[in-house]
This record gives C-alpha cells, structure tokens and sequence, in this order.
C-alpha cells in the first residue's frame, strides 16, 4: 500500500480541488473556524517572521492572511489548480512545486519560518520534507507543523504509526476519493523532528471549546 498511497495523495487532492475551494471559502469545515485557523496564525504570528513558507497551502487562505500582517510569504503545493485558485484570489505569492522537489536551489530564498498546515498526509513524503526543511531556514528560524491530534484522529485499535484509509465524514457530498494518510503518534513526531536536526521548543494543543477534546496538536522546532 505504501507507494500506492503515497501518489493516491495528490490524485485526490486533484479530484477534489473545487468542492475543498468551497468548503474552505464558505467556511464549511468547524474546526478550523472554531479552533485550528486561530491556533496556526496565531503560533506564526508569536515568532515574528519576516519571510514565511506556507507548505503545502492550497487555495492560499493561511497565505493571505499571513500576507495581511505585513510578512512576505511564498505559499507552494503540488496540485496546479489549487495554485491557480489561490494566485487568482489574493496577497501572496505562490508556485507550483511537489515536496520532493523543495530544496534551496528550486525555490532560490530561505525564510525565517516554514509552516505545514494540516499538509502533511504521507511517509516517504513527509520524510523527504523534513530532512529538506533546515537548509530552507534563516539562521534562528522555525519549522511550524499543525496536524491531527493523535489521541483524537481515528480508529483507537490502531494506534500505532503506519497508513489509515481516508474520511470525507462532515464534508459536502460532493468530495469523493478520500485521502490515504499515514498516521504518526506525538513520540513519532518528535523522533522525525529530531532525526531531522530540529529541537522540539513549543508543542500546542488546541482544544474544542464545545467538547474540551484536543482537535490539533502544533509543533514548533528550530534547527540545533
């Protein structure tokens, strides 16, 4: 399943591009209007940056707002359309580019801040991302990743790493295809962090106001 999950990732962001447009601009998705939005701008926001690079952004709503509070951010995903969306829409720059191609030489800057937003779906992929991520850094600079709690996203017989199938569950029946992904516990996270050369110096944990379960978890590391 490993490979093959890895490449039904983009294709079904791709078949999806303009029912995740919709859901995001008409502000379809609680809990990212309740708790995660705030959670990410606001982690961003505390560290200052002058450059940011939104990886993995979509339809460039975390770019825009970003862009908004006077940063300059380059927001890059693999699915064309969602480029073409987000360029058309507002602030900010963007480019086409897939993980695997993100390195210094193709982008041709460094930042002071990376930020994955609830983008991190895969193994070998995230891998790869993250042993790229620290030449990408300014000196001082940080490495943000928001993503599923592990304590409240998914199946609790499985709770070790490994690929869990996708979910459009409270999503508009127009998506289809769910997205695979492969599920990391916190230790797992922090092990990938550390194997990658960053220090662990902030670990957020948004919670749902309504049911007080934690909804996210948010990392920030800098490199040692």
């Amino acid at each position: 399943m490993k490979n093959e999950s890895e490449s039904a990732i983009i294709e079904s962001w791709g078949k999806n591009v303009e029912p995740w447009i919709r859901a995001i601009r008409n502000n379809e998705i609680e809990s990212r209007i309740l708790v995660t939005n705030k959670a990410v701008v606001d982690v961003v926001l505390d560290l200052a940056p002058r450059k940011v690079l939104d990886i993995g952004c979509g339809e460039g709503w975390l770019v825009r707002v970003l862009s908004g509070n006077g940063f300059d951010v380059l927001g890059i995903d693999a699915v064309p359309e969602l480029i073409a969306a987000a360029t058309g829409y507002g602030a900010g720059r963007y480019r086409t580019l897939a993980y695997s191609d993100l390195s210094v030489s193709a982008i041709g800057e460094q930042f002071d801040v990376l930020v994955c937003n609830f983008s991190l779906f895969g193994h070998e992929s995230v891998v790869s991302l993250f042993q790229s991520a620290a030449p990408l850094l300014n000196s001082g600079g940080a490495f943000v990743v928001q993503t599923l709690h592990p304590a409240n996203a998914g199946n609790e017989d499985e709770t070790g790493d490994g690929w869990r199938k996708g979910s459009w569950e409270g999503f508009s029946s127009d998506f289809r295809d769910a997205v695979p992904w492969y599920f990391r516990t916190i230790d797992s996270w922090k092990s990938l962090f550390a194997a990658s050369g960053f220090a662990l110096t902030e670990m957020v944990e948004p919670v749902n106001p309504e049911t007080g379960l934690p909804v996210s978890i948010v990392f920030v590391g800098r490199v040692v």
